[in-house]
């Protein structure tokens, strides 16, 4: 029988209908996978606070305008700066940080708890409105200078839900603010959000006691790219080439461009720009040098896990891992030249340090850094160090995070070649993947997990840092390169 032409069309729409409903049908299983219900939900569209709106205005600038981030570890402190009409940026706010995990320095590798270090940047398709830790995005690590050496792990986040196991974890009603000032920014054509993330605050303060540090020459490149932004209040252009960062720095020859693992070509910089960093480099080098001199000690905080910001000492949320917050950082002297060179000696006069205090006294929660400092003669050798901190790793992966089955995955979006069309994010859900067998310590790292009461005995403090030692391997050190 021949079908009329009318016939076979509608035939054909009918059958384009059906595989659609088969397509919606797919993804509304996938839907119920995730917390959100529906595609964003209605947290994704909270408008921003008409008191933060206000300060917007106070500080010259729009809800439209470019945003940046900057974050400091030490201080627990997570800043977001707009931009004005001169195209210069102001400081919006200053959200005490609820999480972070790990310790000062750079991350590594993936499971090692590090909360990242260096200059990201940030795509609408970035940005998730499905989380399971309320609403997260993710920073976009790793970046070139994380590839170029060597650096593996991924889906890093600024998240709600006060759980950190390598990432920026704010409260749910901090979240839903910065999530709506970077929506609202990025509807107003900003492409992508410059993320600058930083061990502490880039003072010569900070740079005298940590002058000692294993990763102190990493740290300078990171001064270098807050110093550029500091003299112009302008977001600074980052490149890689020669597995360092660059600023503000362009090949002389406009045909070459920048590869993070070759050799960079000949740079040329804006004259004054170049002159303002150099000015202020060397103000801080001599404020760090008189600071030195004055008996400020060379130090290195190691963490049981990471810190919090003071404001929630008194009112502490449901939070992972609270008894490695109740524990204060133990501050190593690095005056003994054998510990300035080795981390793992460093780790092992925590260790030492902490062992020695705990039949002393009793260690208050959230107490200033303890200080160690271990005679040389009682260091153990690198060798045993290193045959007592292979086998005590009991952290949890990256994957561990995002929970361990699909009700509770975060997705981890696809790394963006060119910049995204500023629109609205609404990224595609997708399902998650295997995730390993949890471990004894896993309840706590669950959002809205039973808590444990903190310990505050000193006799605790050893176990914490001796289960910190997978963060800091004798490896470490190559990750930081040499100084220009």
């Amino acid at each position: 029988m021949v079908q009329s032409p009318r016939v076979r069309v509608l035939g054909a729409s009918l059958a384009i209908l059906a595989r659609f409903a088969i397509i919606g049908a797919g993804v509304g299983l996938l839907a119920a996978c995730q917390e959100s219900p529906g595609l964003g939900g209605p947290r994704a569209y909270q408008p921003i606070p008409a008191q933060t709106v206000t300060l917007m205005a106070e500080k010259g600038t729009t809800k439209e305008a470019p945003m940046l981030i900057r974050t400091y570890k030490k201080e627990a402190e997570f800043e977001i700066w707009k931009q004005r009409s001169d195209g210069r940026y102001a400081l919006l706010k200053t959200y005490p940080m609820c999480r972070w995990s790990g310790q000062l320095g750079p991350k590594v590798k993936e499971g090692d708890r590090q909360v990242p270090e260096g200059f990201y940047a940030i795509t609408p398709g970035q940005m998730n409105p499905n989380s399971a830790y309320y609403l997260s995005f993710n920073v976009g690590y790793p970046n070139a200078y994380d590839r170029a050496h060597g650096a593996s792990g991924g889906a890093i986040m600024v998240h709600g839900a006060c759980s950190s196991a390598g990432c920026f974890s704010m409260t749910d009603q901090q979240i839903a603010e910065i999530y709506a000032i970077a929506r609202e920014s990025f509807a107003g054509g900003q492409r992508e959000i410059q993320m600058q993330s930083y061990p502490f605050h880039m003072n010569a303060e900070n740079f005298a006691k940590h002058r000692a540090d294993p990763n102190i020459a990493f740290w300078r490149q990171l001064k270098e790219g807050a110093d550029n932004f500091e003299v112009t209040k302008a977001e600074p252009r980052v490149g890689v080439c020669g597995r360092h960062y660059v600023f503000n720095s362009s090949p002389e020859n406009p045909g070459q461009r920048l590869e993070a693992d070759a050799a960079c070509p000949p740079l040329k910089q804006d004259a004054e720009i170049a002159s303002l960093v150099r000015d202020k480099q060397r103000q801080d080098e001599q404020k760090i040098a008189d600071l030195s001199a004055s008996g400020v000690k060379a130090v290195r905080l190691v963490y049981a896990d990471g810190g919090q910001h003071p404001d929630f000492f008194s009112k502490m949320p449901e939070v992972s891992r609270p008894d490695a917050l109740a524990q204060a950082p133990v501050e190593i002297d690095l005056s003994d030249p054998k510990l300035a060179k080795s981390p793992a000696l460093q780790i092992a006069a925590a260790k030492a340090g902490s062992k020695a205090s705990a039949g002393a006294t009793t260690i208050t929660a959230y107490a200033p850094a303890q200080t160690a400092s271990i005679p040389a003669s009682t260091v153990p050798s690198p060798s045993a160090v290193e045959a007592n901190s292979g086998s005590g790793s009991n952290w949890l992966g990256l994957k561990r995070l995002f929970g361990s089955d699909e009700s509770k995955s975060e997705p981890a979006p696809k790394e963006t070649a060119a910049p995204q069309p500023a629109s609205v994010p609404v990224p595609p859900k997708r399902a998650a993947g295997p995730t390993p067998a949890p471990k004894p310590q896993a309840s706590t790292e669950k959002p809205h997990a039973a808590l444990e009461k903190p310990r505050n005995a000193a006799s605790g403090i050893a176990k914490l840092i001796e289960g910190s030692l997978p963060t800091l391997p004798d490896g470490f050190l190559a990750y930081a390169p040499t100084s220009r």
